[in-house]
């Protein structure tokens, strides 16, 4: 049997990724997923729900019973620990998507110490761990449902009389969205006829806070519900509501619909450890996107598949004085041209859109699912 310690959740990569691989390994072998309590709410569709309690068993009877095959299990943190560090088997893999690029021996020691074997997330990712010296890496990307995600029917039904600008991820420093408000508020400047969707819902307030580091933007956050406080930051800045639709959290399956009835998407991430989820399933349902050619976006992104962002410098990103990463920093007018770009050649949105799409046919939750299995049988 396999043992997957896996986060579940509707509304962040983690618990997307989680939910995901879950029931994906479980088409292919017998499991059990060990995780926190869950609900309904948690999953977002009663169907996935009911299949994921049928294989769900609480951490200590995991504990317990030792697993006698092998075991799968989240690395959320920078520290390399595994998700469940009481549950060992067989064979121990570990999947990971860091963004912090200067590991301390520590970590590295953890990742020795827990794991046969760590799976990254990204190519990025991949490369930071092996410089660090841990060989023992392999490299499985992340998925999309192509029932949910994908170019059937892509074309807007609402807003036809605007150019509409889709943002994605929790709201934070590393995600760039306070380029995107920048960006945003010189085309809103320029054109009269455009509008923001932002579906930045972000769980953590401290990563939220994260943006006080932002040279481009006036933080002055005051807490708050969710839309309430990302649509008082974007007044602030200059940018007019009436161009704006704000998104609370939203079950994953509810996002094709969002995708689909915007023009372009714009992604000015500083790091991605992953591929980054909103990215890819926007491309999925064959939307054409403005992407920083930067660590895990360049897996998916490509000059055939999307528009590139390549000014970009590196940026070290330190904790309490303590040099912790280093990102690349795109560029504001880069990002304002493309977007520029992106408004006078609609049609030619249409082609790059495209072939988003097809390019991520070949990167199902399934797909990832028999890697990791071939991986853990190794």
């Amino acid at each position: 049997m396999l043992t997957l310690a896996l986060p579940l959740g509707n509304t962040f990569g983690w618990g997307i990724c989680g939910k995901n691989l879950a029931r994906e390994l479980a088409r292919l072998s017998e499991v059990r997923l060990v995780t926190g309590p869950f609900e309904l709410g948690d999953i977002g569709d009663e169907f996935e729900y009911i299949e994921l309690q049928r294989i769900a068993a609480d951490q200590e009877s995991a504990r317990l019973s030792a697993p006698g095959g092998p075991v799968l299990q989240a690395i959320t943190g920078s520290d390399l620990l595994p998700m469940a560090p009481g549950i060992r088997g067989k064979r121990n893999v570990g999947y990971a998507f860091i963004e912090n690029s200067n590991l301390p021996q520590a970590s590295l020691d953890n990742a020795r110490g827990h794991f046969d074997l760590v799976v990254a997330g990204s190519s990025w990712c991949q490369e930071v761990l092996r410089a660090h010296g841990l060989e023992q890496t392999a490299l499985v990307f992340q998925g999309v449902d192509p029932a949910t995600f994908n170019m059937y029917e892509n074309r807007k039904t609402f807003f036809d009389g605007r150019f509409v600008v889709f943002s994605g991820g929790k709201f934070e420093f590393r995600k760039g969205q306070d380029i995107v408000m920048r960006a945003f508020r010189v085309l809103q400047e320029r054109h009269d006829d455009v509008l923001l969707v932002n579906a930045w819902f972000n769980h953590w307030e401290g990563s939220f806070r994260s943006m006080a580091a932002s040279p481009h933007i006036a933080f002055d956050y005051q807490g708050g519900e969710h839309c309430a406080a990302i649509n008082r930051l974007l007044s602030e800045n200059g940018i007019d509501l009436r161009n704006v639709v704000t998104l609370p959290a939203k079950p994953q399956i509810a996002m094709a619909r969002i995708y689909k009835n915007t023009d372009c998407g714009l992604f000015p991430n500083r790091c991605e450890g992953g591929t980054n989820l909103a990215l890819m399933e926007y491309m999925a349902c064959g939307k054409p996107a403005i992407v920083s050619n930067s660590s895990g976006h360049r897996d998916m992104a490509n000059e055939g598949n999307a528009l590139l962002l390549k000014d970009l410098q590196p940026l070290t990103v330190s904790i309490g004085g303590q040099g912790t990463a280093v990102w690349d920093e795109p560029s504001l007018d880069e990002s304002i041209e493309a977007l520029e770009w992106a408004y006078q050649h609609r049609e030619a949105l249409v082609d790059i859109g495209e072939a988003a799409g097809w390019s991520m046919q070949a990167h199902s939750w399934a797909a990832a699912a028999a890697q990791f299995q071939a991986l853990l049988r190794a």
